[in-house]
């Protein structure tokens, strides 16, 4: 099948409004094509003076032919400036669509797809791609229209005067067409990829980068975390200075070449009057002096524009790389659990496809049971996490809740049987109570105030003035990582779902904050499923049952006091809290 220019695939978001863009093509090129007349009268207004000279008195058509100028050149800028009311309108509705397509094609993504891209790169593809492609559409494709006319017009009028000085105006016009075409090839397409790549690691990096400084200076780690980031500012450097190394020398030979059309000009003109100079002459030769600027600023929109389609299919490819992304598949017979039992069966799991994260994992959640995953950093505790939420599906085993293969349960109907309540709180720019009722968003005054009563919120709804409708994030209240973590717990308290994930979910708690903490997950978890992920041992030690995760599989199991004297992995972690949680800081005399 033959592939699809970007062109028609930007046409296909533009819906009914395409024939404003093709409208808009026609009124540029007419624009163009109009704007050459005033040159011909200029023309005519030399010839006269020329033919009267010196008695300029005798000169009778020259405002006649200056009016006529003016005329076209205002006729010219009112047909562009209708050209750019088409485009900008049809240029709109293709952003918006594909900002809203692209939004509604990630919002039906597994949470894991679009965490693996980062928040920075999404921002940037969904915003600046989509603002790429509005550019090239109301500005860019109407321009090209017109510089392509612009050269159909400039033939006729360089070659109908004086072939001889029209073929010594387009000799450099060819010289930078070849230039150009080295500028705009497959190998600068690539690089340009690249270049594009690296500022997209740039700022996913920097959000991020931002995004820690909190916790960066508080822990003295500035210059270890800011080391990745300087390294995606070191790669974006290596693309820069090598894409504009490669084009130093063929931008100098084409700036040379565009701007060389009057040094062309005036060795042929120098050339041809070796015999004498006629009038005629003299008056084409100003002509073409005159009208050489056209040349050059056709030539160099052109080029940009070579650019700018590379940008285009730049921008189009980040978009396909979210929107070629297969949301999970949806069972045709949806089947319901039968209650909040959790079940693995030989589960295995890969981020790249080769690499294993989880190695054949096998465990029973029983109904209204507490478990815990702890282990060392990386060893797979939070994927586990992710899979039993349906993030991801794994490559082979199967995950259950209630006897029924998750694959089998409705979205809606897993989501209305699981709570995630994640290591960031994940509040969004809004009132305290909006940010619960996310949880249950038809939940009454009541009930809001309810939960937040039962996640220890009530000092938190004290504080502010306007309570409950206090709005927080930018431009709002700031809370505390503790505070922030109590209003998620309130969310999943209102959502009330069988089943409760708690991924590192007291890691930004600070000491004041971490009993409260504490109480609101005593609160949420009673009655429930609990399956939780913690660092902080202090926090599953009363679990009904501990699995020790590492390299992707289970290390160890049990309860706490029967790890402990298995004298393993647990025994050691354990040995190391107890350590940690003794230290003191003494006092400088």
């Amino acid at each position: 099948m033959k592939k699809r220019s970007n062109l028609s695939r930007l046409m296909e978001y533009a819906g009914n409004r395409r024939y404003l863009t093709y409208a808009s093509w026609i009124l540029s090129a007419v624009s163009a094509l109009v704007a050459l007349v005033p040159f011909w009268y200029i023309w005519r207004i030399i010839r006269d003076v020329l033919d009267v000279y010196p008695d300029f008195s005798r000169a009778e058509n020259l405002t006649r032919y200056g009016w006529m100028a003016v005329l076209f050149a205002v006729l010219s800028m009112a047909i562009y400036t209708g050209a750019l009311m088409c485009s900008h309108i049809s240029a709109f509705r293709v952003a918006s669509n594909l900002r809203k397509g692209t939004i509604h094609h990630i919002a039906k993504l597994p949470l894991g797809f679009a965490e693996s891209f980062g928040s920075g790169r999404l921002r940037k593809i969904v915003n600046e791609s989509s603002a790429a492609t509005e550019t090239f559409l109301a500005h860019q494709l109407p321009d090209k229209a017109g510089a392509l006319a612009t050269p159909a017009g400039l033939l006729v009028l360089l070659l109908v005067f004086d072939w001889r000085l029209g073929v010594m105006s387009l000799l450099p016009v060819l010289l930078g067409f070849i230039i150009m075409a080295s500028m705009t090839g497959q190998k600068m397409a690539e690089k340009m990829k690249e270049y594009q790549n690296s500022l997209d690691s740039m700022a996913n990096e920097a959000v991020e980068y931002v995004r820690g400084i909190p916790v960066v200076k508080t822990f003295g780690q500035t210059v270890f975390s800011f080391k990745k980031f300087k390294g995606t500012i070191d790669n974006y450097g290596k693309w820069v200075i090598a894409y504009t190394k490669d084009l130093r020398l063929p931008m100098m030979c084409y700036t040379t070449a565009v701007n060389g059309v009057f040094a062309f000009l005036i060795a042929a003109a120098l050339y041809l009057t070796r015999d004498g100079v006629s009038n005629e002459f003299l008056l084409n030769l100003l002509f073409y002096i005159i009208i050489t600027p056209v040349i050059s600023l056709t030539l160099t929109r052109i080029m940009f524009m070579s650019e700018n389609e590379m940008i285009v299919a730049d921008a189009l490819a980040r978009i396909d790389s979210v929107l070629d992304l297969e949301p999970l598949e949806e069972a045709e017979s949806p089947e319901q659990p039968a209650d909040s039992s959790v079940e693995l069966e030989n589960v295995r799991f890969s981020y790249d496809g080769s690499k294993d994260v989880i190695k054949g994992i096998s465990l029973r959640v029983e109904p209204g049971q507490t478990v815990a995953f702890v282990g060392p950093s990386g060893g797979g505790k939070s994927t586990l996490a992710s899979l039993i939420s349906r993030f991801f599906d794994p490559q082979s085993g199967s995950i259950r809740i209630g006897g029924t293969d998750i694959r089998q349960i409705e979205k809606e109907e897993l989501m209305n049987t699981v709570s995630f309540v994640f290591q960031n709180s994940r509040l969004i720019k809004a009132s305290i109570a909006d940010n619960v009722r996310l949880g249950k968003p038809e939940a009454t005054d009541e009930e809001v105030m309810e939960a937040l009563k039962a996640a220890q919120c009530m000092d938190i709804i004290e504080k502010f003035p306007h309570g409950a409708d206090t709005i927080i994030g930018t431009k709002g209240t700031y809370l505390s990582g503790g505070e922030q973590q109590r209003i998620a717990i309130a969310r999943a308290v209102l959502k009330n779902t069988p089943v409760i994930i708690l991924d590192e979910a007291t890691a930004f708690a600070d000491p004041d904050n971490e009993a409260q903490v504490q109480a609101a997950f005593s609160q949420l978890a009673r009655g429930k499923t609990v399956i939780m992920i913690a660092h902080r041992l202090s926090t599953v030690a009363g679990a009904d049952k501990i699995y020790v995760i590492s390299d992707g599989k289970i290390a160890e199991s049990g309860g706490r006091e029967q790890l402990c004297e298995k004298n393993g992995l647990f025994a050691k972690m354990w040995k190391d809290y107890q350590t940690s949680i003794q230290w003191k800081v003494s006092r400088e005399v």
